[in-house]
């Protein structure tokens, strides 16, 4: 093990012995290397001749740039063409974790750490995988779930998806499910992964099943095992009723107990309709996590990326912090989410006003995000779809034995006809069988 990768154990250890036992052996023999060329060309920063770091400069000291490239973008070249710190820019960092404090105000005075930039959500648990995922590990997670999990954690770290199933028959969130997976087996390393709002249901726990999750996991700590709680955050703050808890559940859990690690991921992807700017973000909290600990944790991720894909795009940072500065980000970021809970609320009106549809569908519980799903009480989901594509012009996604519509995709005028094309549809398949 290298020595850099021994010191960040010592820290963390000495703070957070938990930690260590959560790391995978990847993780903890994982570190950021500043003894190498990032130092050596910090180091040469200010002096009259670098030659230090692998871009080309202009004449006059800028980066090298295409014309017809900046042309385009209202940025400074050195912000959209040269490579940003594997853990992201600093000023983006910082501006990230100051936002996450006004969405989420049970955050004051809780420590947690900077977070640290990655190319967007999939690489942050990719990212995580590598961490916190040995060959044979299993993670907790509710049975409705984003398939890409299966590519990131089954197949990319030999991990294995231990599900539970989502939903009670009264359609609340299955805490004593999440109960059940927690508690079997001996104690030890656990790995939770908790979405809200859920991809594919969009569905967030009320608030007081967000309390009693959070009392579960303090019951598991509390026996002595070793919990990581993956909080994947892609669809933060698109929540559209009073009931549901308003913040991340990692609120709630970065300084839950000393043996359970919160790591939240997040970005603008989806919170700030820019999908392919590939940014999001990695952040921790454990009580008793200190600026060392946090710092090391940092390190360790940071090295994770530099030895990925070395870092994420200056360019998406750049512009970001642009945005967020600037005066109307807040005015035009509320009309975006008006007209996306203006489409939730058509939703409902729609499946009210047609009981009819519960003939051939029922749609399970949704309250936020992009999605809802509903189960087919007849037909079957991939018959149903290839139905809709054929002979209704419609698409859909059919997974895990339901049907996922994404209504913030279609307009509001052509939501009753996507319901109605589902109806007919089911009801054709159902005919044929």
């Amino acid at each position: 093990m290298d020595s850099q990768a021994k010191q960040l154990n010592e820290v963390i250890a000495a703070a957070c012995p938990a930690v260590m036992d959560l790391l995978s052996r990847k993780g903890r023999e994982i570190y950021f290397p500043k003894l190498g060329i990032l130092s050596q060309s910090a180091e040469a920063q200010g002096k009259a001749i670098n030659a230090t770091i692998g871009i080309a400069l202009e004449e006059d000291g800028n980066p090298m740039h295409l014309a017809c490239v900046m042309s385009r973008v209202q940025l400074s070249a050195s912000q959209a063409v040269s490579y940003a710190p594997s853990l992201g820019t600093p000023d983006i960092r910082k501006q990230w974790k100051a936002m996450l404090g006004k969405k989420n105000p049970g955050l004051a005075g809780k420590s947690f750490s900077l977070p640290v930039v990655t190319s967007a959500l999939t690489h942050g648990l990719s990212t995580c995988g590598y961490l916190f995922c040995d060959p044979g590990d299993a993670i907790i997670l509710a049975d409705l779930f984003w398939e890409n999990y299966e590519l990131i954690f089954s197949h990319a770290c030999g991990a294995r998806l231990d599900a539970f199933a989502m939903f009670t028959g009264q359609g609340r969130f299955n805490v004593e499910g999440l109960r059940a997976r927690l508690m079997a087996g001996k104690v030890g390393k656990k790995i939770v992964c908790l979405n809200f709002p859920n991809n594919p249901t969009g569905y967030t726990p009320m608030i007081e099943e967000a309390h009693a999750i959070t009392t579960v996991l303090r019951e598991a700590a509390e026996r002595g095992n070793k919990l990581v709680v993956l909080v994947d955050d892609a669809y933060f703050g698109l929540v559209y009723e009073r009931s549901v808890f308003p913040e991340s559940i990692f609120s709630l859990l970065c300084d839950l107990h000393p043996n359970l690690l919160a790591v939240k991921l997040d970005g603008p992807t989806k919170e700030d309709y820019v999908w392919g700017f590939r940014m999001g973000f990695i952040t921790y909290g454990i009580r008793g996590g200190t600026s060392a600990v946090y710092e090391a944790l940092e390190a360790k991720t940071g090295g994770a990326i530099r030895g990925n894909i070395s870092n994420a795009a200056n360019v998406s940072q750049s512009l970001l912090l642009s945005a967020y500065r600037d005066g109307t980000y807040a005015t035009e970021k509320r009309a975006k989410y008006e007209l996306l809970r203006s489409r939730y609320e058509r939703v409902k009106q729609i499946l009210a006003a047609h009981p009819e549809y519960t003939q051939e569908f029922v749609a399970l519980p949704f309250n936020s995000g992009y999605f809802m799903c509903v189960r087919l009480r007849h037909a079957d989901p991939e018959q149903v779809r290839q139905k809709l594509l054929t002979d209704y012009a419609t698409g859909v996604i059919a997974m895990s034995g339901i049907v996922r519509l994404a209504f913030s995709a279609v307009p509001l005028a052509q939501l009753p006809v996507l319901f109605d094309n589902l109806f007919r549809a089911a009801r054709d398949v159902k005919k044929k069988g």
